[in-house]
């Protein structure tokens, strides 16, 4: 421990005077008043149940719900190309005519698009690690707003397949910075008790997105003309008008203003995003002091702030879990669990059906997340749901597998049933992994660094869903390698291993302040000994560099430039 140095004092710049002994005080005493405010603050959240937050946060709950439909947004941008494929006026217009006289995307195409709109995520996340810690989340959210807006022009107008796949690339952008920043956003204007809540929701609404882009296709299946499919495009614009307006009035995260150095905007964020009355015990001076302390150890513990640094020290660990859990969505089995539509159409099923089975599946996705909150609810962790969810999904895979030996006379009845055990497949994965890793991946960053790691880690996902979207065709397709069910052998088998990372690498944040995984992290606690670990954030040295500006904005005060944070 550093001990405190009488003659290390910050002068003020209008005053070469020697401080007296009375200013030292008054500086030691106005530090440790924000160490014990801090300290009541950690305190509180710990012992925070679901409904003092609602009761508390109202208004944070809504800020990060209007801010998480960016995603419904994208959702539904994205799912329109991949429905597309099996829509008979969009292959007219951006196909070719195939010998069985058919009208279809070339299948070079339809890996271009696909593949292209990842290509623009991945352009777009890097670029939202950057802009949004120097610009706020808010101005970027904004900017990406009015980009999507002009983009979605190239989707209504594209004369051919060329301008559908320049517009899938340039929109990628700013849906790459939706991905994260929505995430982060709820996790930095929440309490503990809120946050696992709130930073599922984005998953609810990728799966409302979604499903109301297969409706609004399904609808169109009657028309014949060009607008059965420039209508879905054009329905593109009635989102970032509104989602304008609204992120336009909202509060910027306290965390981001306190990591500049705005202690007092930051409590006037704070202010606005909670609803204080008699009953509650909140305090913003409490909450900003916890952020202050919170922003100093890891300033302490984080050396910089690049994407490099996410590879150094004890941030090394926390970007590689980061990155796994998101990777690990789709190696547990999701891209081949997206093909329950094509085992469907082989038992048989005429396509509107086949789109009201997908819309049916959308659905589940999204009950499935309220499933995972009342989960979390009766007390279950994070890991704990992430780490048995695989187990069930590992074990439905390897059934899938085994529907393959089925005889070829009951082809109709295996493709069925494969079918039926991919909607309850989908149901079990938004219980568990599908939602629980957007929690965990907003919690295992350090709050310097969480925009750079969750923009790595969703990079990652959207590598391997590439890799994924390229072999799953190659494995159901009867002209390719032909596996059919015997497909779901090969990712059970990759989902085993996923099991074996979760449990010796994936640890428990539930009820966790932020500061207090900084500690377990650095500490280098196993992630098995997370849960039960006990950690004592105040019992640390940090060389004070925020404290003295949040006092000096506070009180106008001037404090030592390396204090002993001691409990109080």
């Amino acid at each position: 421990m550093a001990s405190t140095k009488a003659d290390d004092v910050v002068q003020p710049a209008y005053d070469s005077t020697p401080p007296s002994a009375k200013d030292r005080r008054d500086s030691t005493s106005s530090v440790a008043k924000v160490i014990e405010n801090a300290k009541a603050a950690t305190e509180k959240e710990r012992n925070m149940t679901l409904l003092q937050g609602i009761k508390t946060y109202p208004k944070a709950v809504a800020w990060s719900v209007l801010i998480s439909t960016c995603i419904v947004m994208e959702g539904y941008d994205i799912s329109l190309v991949n429905n597309f494929y099996a829509f008979d006026q969009f292959n007219r217009k951006y196909g070719e005519l195939t010998s069985k006289g058919e009208y279809e995307v070339p299948a070079r195409w339809q890996a271009g698009l696909s593949n292209g709109a990842y290509v623009g995520e991945i352009i777009g996340l890097f670029i939202n690690g950057w802009a949004s810690e120097r610009f706020g989340y808010r101005y970027t959210l904004i900017a990406c707003l009015i980009l999507i807006t002009a983009w979605t022009a190239i989707f209504f107008t594209a004369p051919n397949v060329q301008a559908l796949l320049a517009a899938e690339i340039l929109a990628g952008i700013p849906w790459g910075v939706f991905q994260t920043l929505t995430v982060t956003y709820a996790s930095e204007v929440c309490p503990v008790a809120l946050r696992g809540y709130l930073t599922t929701y984005v998953n609810f609404c990728w799966g409302l997105g979604q499903l109301i882009g297969v409706g609004v296709i399904k609808a169109m299946i009657p028309r014949t003309d060009e607008w059965a499919y420039r209508i879905p495009y054009g329905l593109q614009w009635m989102w970032p008008a509104p989602l304008l307006v609204g992120i336009a009035l909202a509060p910027e995260s306290p965390w981001w203003l306190v990591r500049k150095g705005k202690a007092q905007k930051a409590k006037q964020a704070l202010l606005r995003l909670t609803s204080v009355n008699r009953e509650s015990d909140f305090d913003a001076d409490e909450t900003i002091a916890m952020m202050v302390h919170t922003t100093a150890l890891e300033k302490q513990i984080t050396h910089g702030a690049s994407y490099m640094d996410c590879f150094r020290g004890t941030d090394r660990r926390r970007t590689e879990i980061v990155c796994m859990v998101w990777a690990i969505q789709n190696l547990s089995g999701n891209t081949f669990s997206n093909y329950s539509t094509y085992f469907f159409k082989q038992a048989g099923l005429d396509p509107t059906k086949a789109y009201a089975f997908a819309m049916g599946q959308y659905a589940i996705n999204m009950a499935g997340v309220f499933g995972a909150w009342f989960l979390m609810t009766i007390g279950l962790g994070r890991r704990t749901l992430y780490l048995y969810g695989l187990c069930g999904l590992c074990v439905m895979l390897i059934v899938m597998g085994f529907l393959g030996l089925v005889p070829d006379e009951h082809r109709d009845q295996s493709a069925l049933a494969t079918g039926s055990m991919m909607l309850i497949w989908a149901m079990f994965y938004q219980l568990t992994v599908g939602t629980v890793a957007y929690s965990l991946v907003a919690e295992f960053s350090t709050r310097r660094l969480q925009i750079k790691t969750v923009v790595l880690g969703r990079n990652l996902y959207n590598v391997v869903a590439i890799i994924c979207g390229v072999l799953t065709p190659y494995m159901l397709n009867p002209d390719a390698w032909d596996w059919g069910n015997y497909a779901g052998f090969f990712w059970g088998g990759i989902c085993f291993c996923c099991i074996v990372y979760t449990y010796f690498r994936v640890p428990e944040p539930m009820g966790r302040s932020f500061a207090e995984l900084d500690l377990l992290f650095e500490r280098n606690v196993s992630a098995r000994k997370f849960a039960s670990t006990s950690v004592d954030v105040f019992d640390e040295t940090i060389e004070n560099t925020t404290l003295p500006d949040y006092l000096a904005q506070k009180e106008g005060v001037d404090v030592t430039t390396s204090e002993k944070r001691s409990a109080v």
